[in-house]
């Protein structure tokens, strides 16, 4: 008697975007789409003691990851966590203020920071742990992000304590461009170490949060954004790694042009304010886009919201595009409207 072979499963609709396939409708996921607007996040958020301990929890991690899995059509889970575990790996104190958001100690030295570089993967380790039970549970169409903040991004809270206007960020670029340059250089080997750990952890896609690349001057945005962008995918393809990335450098307008010729991700993520031929610019330069309707625009809900999502899909999904964001789920934003957005894009 014959066995018939087993299909093999259908391989996730974002890689093969990511790939460069079109498709009738778009591979659809939303940024935070874990999180506060969520009553069943909301609920197990009550069982950590804080934050902090629940993004290492790998249990309570993978959990928070597959709740708006099961809830609606996601193409995509990205793992539950938080873009400054990796200066609290590097030894800077880190907590959460509860209504008022992140807070950090003091900047260490440099050289302290560095010396701790090899250490922080390891401190990071949960965060593996948390990807290898999220995979092991999602079906096998569907696909696995992993991310960290960027290296900017990142040193901007290092620096002020705080999340901010990042003037005084800015400010730093200009007065200590050598100590930045240093900061940016520890940041780049800790977050290229810890994508790497993601990778074989199971995500299959990686994804940088430069979340506030706004205000800067064009040659600042090479020097902190594009050359420490390109640095991190260099040092993770030498380390075997072939995952997709996902470049959203959040706020940067007309600079994301030159972003996405200069970095070699799969796709750029496009913020509120990015227009419909910038879009098409960057597809038509090779590469997949991935946005960007009005997070607020979500929350409101509504026939202007319908509206919005067939101008974005009926503008860019002749050529490989992802349904996403602006920038992440408000925690205000009523689930019906979460539902409704999905089902217009995927039918479902």
């Amino acid at each position: 008697m014959t066995e018939t072979p087993r299909k093999a499963p259908e391989q996730p609709k974002l890689l093969r975007t990511l790939a460069g396939e079109v498709f009738e409708r778009p591979p659809v996921w939303f940024m935070r789409q874990a999180g506060r607007s969520l009553p069943e996040y909301r609920e197990l958020r009550t069982r950590a003691k804080d934050f902090l301990a629940f993004c290492y929890d790998p249990e309570m991690a993978a959990e928070a990851t597959l709740q708006p899995m099961r809830r609606f059509p996601f193409d995509a889970a990205i793992v539950f966590a938080d873009i400054l575990l990796i200066p609290q790996a590097l030894g800077q104190e880190v907590w959460f203020e509860a209504g008022e958001g992140p807070r950090l100690g003091a900047l260490p030295e440099v050289a302290a920071l560095a010396d701790e570089i090899e250490a922080s993967t390891g401190r990071l380790a949960s965060i593996g742990e948390t990807l290898s039970r999220v995979r092991s549970a999602l079906e096998p169409d569907r696909a696995l992000i992993g991310f960290a903040g960027a290296p900017w991004t990142v040193a901007t809270y290092m620096i002020e304590g705080r999340g901010s206007d990042r003037s005084g960020a800015r400010a730093f670029a200009y007065e200590q461009p050598d100590r930045l340059d240093q900061i940016l250089e520890v940041l780049v080997e800790a977050t290229s170490r810890y994508l790497v750990m993601q990778a074989r952890s199971g995500a299959q896609v990686l994804k940088l949060f430069e979340s506030w690349a706004e205000g800067l001057a064009e040659d600042v945005f090479e020097r902190v954004v594009i050359r420490p962008h390109q640095e991190i995918l260099r040092r993770v393809r030498a380390a075997g790694v072939d995952a997709p990335f996902i470049g959203f450098p959040r706020g940067a307008g007309a600079l994301v042009d030159g972003y996405a010729a200069a970095v070699p991700v799969q796709a750029v993520g496009l913020d509120t304010q990015a227009s419909l031929a910038q879009g098409r610019r960057i597809q038509a330069g090779g590469k997949a886009i991935q946005g960007a309707l009005d997070n607020l625009l979500l929350r409101v809900g509504g026939p202007a919201m319908d509206a919005r999502i067939d101008t974005l899909v009926e503008a860019w999904n002749g050529a490989p595009y992802i349904f996403n964001l602006g920038h992440g789920v408000l925690p205000d934003t009523p689930v019906a409207n979460i539902e409704r957005a999905v089902r217009r894009i995927t039918g479902k």
